[in-house]
């Protein structure tokens, strides 16, 4: 497998998405990061949700967004939102003109994260809506519910933009920029608008890539392969990689690796019409940061506050148990068990087999 890899060659960027031109690669799209203290803040931002209850037709989950800022490694306190909001959902399937729809309520677990919430009309999906299919299948509930979560970290991302961040700031969102359900993309120009009236960067970092280049090879691969090629050693970042044609909803797309002992480069994003306006020494300020935070031990390169976002966004599954048992009670104590749980018999003898497992 690795001679077949390596005799088929780097190729240059391939993008299937048409909004985007790729630029072939050049050793001038290295650019040196001058790790620098500067007084940009970062807000990290990333979410979870976990199933609490599903079935076929319906699915409760718990659903948590969290947020942090800093400068560089320096950790700074937020002075008017929750660190963290959590609510619950509930996705339910309803039949309409021979088709299956999900519709998803929204319960805060507290009243306070209520304007933090997308709006409950913006979450009703047709189940074969192509963005939430898995090749030809129906979209399954679960799958229409976590939608919910995501569109929450669009909204919250605007209040931080509005409330903790200043001119210069930069928001990194865990994950990239794209906007692919229906309804998104409403919540991400909000958020973009906001972020460009106020003078914040907007942008996102994914943990993972899968990139292509004209010979199937990863990008993030092959943009690696060319530093070691040509000598550049980290921190660096590479531009371009792409030309964004559609700003408004695209993005500037950077290959990035952030710490000298770095083993991995990532996909960093900025809101394309924002990227157009920034200088070299923008571009490095805020790759300076982004290095700065990036030297914990445990993972040299990648920014310590999004493994601190993820850890606190995460929904773990001891956690579940209590909130599990509150929704069984309440269902019961309505009366409604017996017509609820023939429904969820349709798909937990897994869960069943898992725990038998466990016992023996």
């Amino acid at each position: 497998m690795s001679e077949k890899i390596e005799s088929s060659g780097i190729g240059e960027p391939h993008f299937a998405d048409h909004d985007y031109r790729p630029v072939n690669f050049h050793p001038e799209n290295f650019h040196g990061i001058d790790v620098t203290e500067n007084d940009r803040k970062m807000a990290f931002i990333d979410g979870g949700n976990r199933e609490l209850v599903g079935a076929p037709n319906f699915s409760v989950q718990l659903n948590r967004v969290y947020f942090n800022i800093f400068k560089g490694k320096r950790r700074i306190r937020a002075t008017s939102l929750p660190k963290k909001i959590e609510f619950l959902s509930a996705t339910v399937a309803r039949f309409e003109n021979d088709e299956v729809y999900y519709d998803t309520m929204l319960f805060p677990v507290s009243d306070r994260f209520i304007e933090f919430l997308p709006d409950p009309s913006d979450l009703s999906f047709n189940s074969f809506d192509r963005a939430l299919m898995i090749g030809r299948a129906r979209a399954s509930v679960s799958r229409a519910a976590s939608v919910a979560r995501r569109f929450a970290e669009w909204s919250f991302a605007r209040f931080i933009v509005e409330k903790e961040l200043e001119r210069g700031d930069v928001l990194v969102m865990d994950g990239t920029l794209r906007t692919s359900v229906k309804n998104e993309s409403d919540y991400a120009l909000a958020a973009f608008a906001a972020a460009k009236s106020k003078g914040v960067i907007f942008s996102g970092l994914s943990k993972s890539s899968r990139l292509f280049t004209t010979t199937g090879v990863s990008l993030i691969g092959a943009v690696k392969w060319l530093a070691k090629q040509h000598g550049v050693e980290a921190p660096w970042y590479y531009h371009p990689v792409a030309i964004s044609l559609n700003p408004p909803l695209k993005a500037n797309i950077y290959i990035v690796m952030l710490h000298p002992r770095a083993k991995r480069a990532y996909r960093y994003e900025i809101q394309a019409e924002q990227a157009r306006d920034l200088s070299e020494k923008d571009l490095n300020e805020i790759f300076s940061q982004l290095s700065l935070n990036s030297s914990d031990p445990s993972l040299p390169g990648y920014p310590y506050g999004l493994i601190d976002a993820d850890d606190n966004a995460r929904v773990r599954k001891n956690e579940l148990e209590t909130y599990r048992i509150m929704i069984l009670s309440e269902i019961s104590s309505l009366g409604a068990w017996e017509k609820i749980s023939r429904h969820i018999y349709a798909v937990d003898t897994h869960s069943i087999l898992n725990m038998l497992k466990e016992v023996i």
